[in-house]
């Protein structure tokens, strides 16, 4: 009973991205790898996952973190993963509850010339803060950790990463470069007709699909005075923009040059463009910011999977296909007397700056009793594919069921300080895929 159950969500996962296929491409990986047709060629812009929450070892601070590039092999040498210097990458923060950016730091990055066998991992990038409309350049001239290349080429890897910390003024902390990928999942047995593992053991007897690779991350460490708000409930999300170039001919036959900026992938919430959003309509939601979230809102009452596991598993429901007003709570609104902004639809994490740290973390967040985890803000060991299965299943409108996928954990521990994802594994280790205790 327990396996059947623990499946359930997951098969209908499974078959609604074969549905989805019919109206177009898709090869979707959670949290947000790889989900939209336009953003799986273009994997230095395609944001994998948003992370905010009070920072455990520094409570008077906030961690802000997302990450790019997904399913990155750490022995992809010579060329190894970096930032675009094409791109600009961004952070922001809403204040007010309408979906908009009131501060925002937007990333740029440069690379360095090639170093003997370290190839060009080492970038140079600065940091714009941007509020009130005005851009103040913070910091210029940082510089990544190189990526972990092997013993050889990167010896003592622990402290190049930890010299990737800089401090700003104002007790602001900033980290770019390539951390181990702190999302996990058994995302291979979920695209193999989900021949789920179940078992016991340190994950819950899955196999962690991301184990052994890498994403690069950006990550912020900011004073909470310097966001906070009356409320205390702040919303974050992610974007990466591309340059559009015109070139228009002037007078006296000069060719004059326009570069405007759009913006090629959103994130804020795990889960959503990948499993709410219909494929004929992903690149589009990638391309408007949260405060636009009204004209999807149809996907989050009437969830497709909810429909799905009706009609495969009516021992189990009946599962509540429409009014989902539990998930627009979680996802566009936030929580009453939790997290919550208003009536405004918009997806952002959410998360209440006067909630302490949590000092035995729950992986099931608000739903394990743990507030200080999603969809209170998100942390990197929130499980948070345990936690929308659950949530979609009904368990805010009682219908609780055991979902999940068997991996409950990260295949390597998360560091005690900032920026907290573990430092990736080697090349020349070539782990991947393997699941660690």
């Amino acid at each position: 009973m327990r396996k059947l159950a623990l499946g359930l969500l997951l098969a209908a996962a499974a078959i609604a991205a074969t549905a989805l296929h019919a109206a177009g491409p898709n090869d979707g990986r959670a949290s947000s790898h790889r989900e939209a047709p336009l953003i799986a060629e273009d994997p230095t812009a395609d944001t994998t996952d948003v992370y905010a929450f009070r920072s455990p070892d520094r409570p008077d601070t906030v961690t802000l973190m997302a990450n790019w590039i997904p399913g990155e092999d750490p022995a992809a040498g010579p060329n190894w993963y970096t930032f675009s210097t094409r791109a600009r990458y961004g952070i922001h923060v809403d204040r007010t509850g309408d979906g908009k950016p009131d501060v925002s730091y937007v990333f740029r990055f440069t690379t360095r010339a090639p170093v003997a066998f370290l190839g060009n991992t080492v970038q140079e990038y600065s940091v714009t803060r941007v509020a009130g409309g005005r851009g103040t350049v913070v910091a210029s001239g940082l510089t990544t950790p190189p990526n972990n290349i092997g013993p050889r080429s990167t010896p003592n890897y622990p402290e190049l990463a930890a010299a990737g910390v800089h401090e700003l003024r104002g007790g602001t902390k900033v980290f770019a470069g390539q951390r181990d990928d702190p999302f996990f999942g058994d995302i291979g047995a979920v695209f193999d007709l989900v021949a789920i593992r179940m078992g016991t053991g340190a994950t819950g007897g899955g196999r962690d699909f991301f184990a052994g690779y890498a994403v690069h991350s950006i990550a912020l460490q900011v004073p909470i005075a310097d966001l906070d708000t009356s409320s205390h409930v702040i919303g974050v999300w992610a974007t990466t923009e591309r340059p559009v170039v015109t070139v228009v001919r002037a007078k006296r036959g000069k060719l004059q040059q326009a570069t405007n900026w759009v913006q090629v992938s959103r994130l804020g919430n795990p889960l959503v463009n990948e499993v709410l959003i219909p494929t004929e309509l992903k690149d589009k939601w990638n391309s408007l910011g949260p405060d636009k979230e009204q004209q999807f809102a149809q996907y989050y009452r009437e969830p497709i999977l909810a429909k799905l596991l009706n009609q495969l598993y009516p021992q189990f429901g009946p599962f509540q296909e429409t009014g989902r007003d539990d998930l627009v709570q979680v996802l566009l609104t936030g929580i009453p007397q939790l997290n919550e902004t208003g009536a405004k639809l918009a997806d952002m994490l959410r998360l209440n700056l006067a909630v302490p740290p949590a000092a035995a973390p729950d992986r099931l967040g608000v739903l394990g009793g743990d507030l200080a985890g999603w969809p209170n803000g998100r942390r990197l060991g929130d499980d948070v594919i345990d936690i929308a299965e659950r949530a979609v299943g009904g368990a805010l409108i009682g219908h609780p069921l055991p979902l999940g996928d068997g991996v409950n954990a990260n295949d390597r521990a998360y560091l005690a300080s900032f920026p907290y994802a573990a430092d990736p594994f080697s090349g020349f280790e070539n782990t991947k895929g393997e699941q660690k205790p």
